[in-house]
């Protein structure tokens, strides 16, 4: 067998240099699109697309339409842009941030469902705003596209839309002025849906122990249920630390929702003393925002040697439906 000459070891170590060389590279940068998107005040940022000096300025509901605008914009814009839809490394190797980014999506969509159906109407036989009727489809585009049209193409027509319907609101000038209703049964119509979604986060969350295994005890022992009648399966391990990161992605939107809410809303709230309950919606979010200093999501039992991330981000999705819980009621009574 022939030796290896001095010119093609130099060759194979350069080769060898160049490929640790594009996996550090690629280490790094994905350490860095994994980056959460920053938190923002959803106040200041209506003022600076509005160019007023005073939130009191604003037409109600402004707060809100530009802080669903600005979700998507921090979704597009953040480090590494959007990801989900990448088709190279690093950002298809990322499945955290991906996963961060449809639970953004997620809440992103129901508000302006919300916004498009319930908030923007006066009542059930009134027409939708043209504007909205364009928003809300552009957002329920594909959220994984990259072929044309791309996902972010979508997503931004539907910002687009929605900074349209800012332009209308409140301007009574406008060839067909826009609407916005902070009514108590419209609130209590969305709060609705933030109770489902919360509902189901928080139970994917907690299942993912072995006590949420497809069985009962019947007799003392152990009978498995079939599958088409568990009601709640356990989240099995390899899809804890997506669901997780996908809530962190569902909070940090309605958190900033939720305070977009309050502004919005505050006279309604303010009446119907549920400022509070509010608070403490938005404080559990922020709680389940907490910085994450594991590099791994840890699970066991509940009652474990480590720290069971799922289980303690489970408690604040449960304690902000519990509190969503009490607004609805609080919003349904006369």
């Amino acid at each position: 067998m022939p030796e290896t000459t001095s010119h093609e070891k130099g060759v194979l170590w350069g080769i060898g240099g160049l490929v640790t060389f594009i996996i550090i590279v690629i280490m790094v940068v994905g350490w860095y699109w994994s980056s959460e998107p920053d938190r923002f005040d959803v106040q200041e940022e209506a003022l600076l697309r509005s160019k007023k000096t005073d939130v009191s300025q604003l037409p109600t509901g402004y707060v809100y339409a530009n802080t669903l605008a600005h979700i998507a914009e921090m979704l597009l814009n953040k480090p590494g842009g959007y990801i989900t839809n990448d088709v190279a490394p690093p950002g298809v190797l990322l499945d955290d941030i991906t996963s961060f980014e449809f639970g953004a999506l997620i809440m992103l969509r129901d508000a302006t469902s919300a916004l498009r159906n319930h908030l923007a109407r006066s009542q059930s036989q009134s027409a939708e705003d043209p504007d909205l009727a364009k928003a809300e489809p552009y957002f329920y585009y594909e959220h994984d596209s990259w072929a044309l049209p791309s996902t972010e193409k979508e997503y931004n027509k539907g910002i687009g839309a929605l900074h349209r319907y800012m332009e209308r609101l409140g301007n009574k000038d406008a060839k067909t002025p826009a609407q916005f209703y902070s009514r108590a049964d419209n609130l209590w119509q969305y709060v609705e849906v933030i109770i489902k979604r919360l509902g189901g986060l928080s139970t994917r969350l907690a299942a993912s122990t072995e006590r949420f295994e497809n069985r009962y005890t019947a007799g003392g022992d152990v009978v498995l249920l079939e599958e088409q009648n568990a009601t709640i399966r356990k989240t099995p391990w390899i899809d804890i630390d997506n669901i997780f990161w996908e809530s962190r992605g569902a909070a940090w939107a309605l958190l900033h929702i939720l305070k977009a809410i309050k502004y919005d809303f505050r006279d309604i709230l303010l009446d119907k003393r549920a400022m509070k309950t509010v608070d403490q919606m938005i404080l559990a979010m922020e709680h389940a925002l907490e910085p994450v200093l594991s590099p791994m999501i840890l699970n066991g039992n509940g009652f474990g040697i480590f720290a069971n991330y799922s289980l303690t981000m489970a408690n604040y999705i449960a304690r902000a439906n519990a509190s969503a819980l009490d607004l609805r009621d609080v919003m349904n009574r006369g």
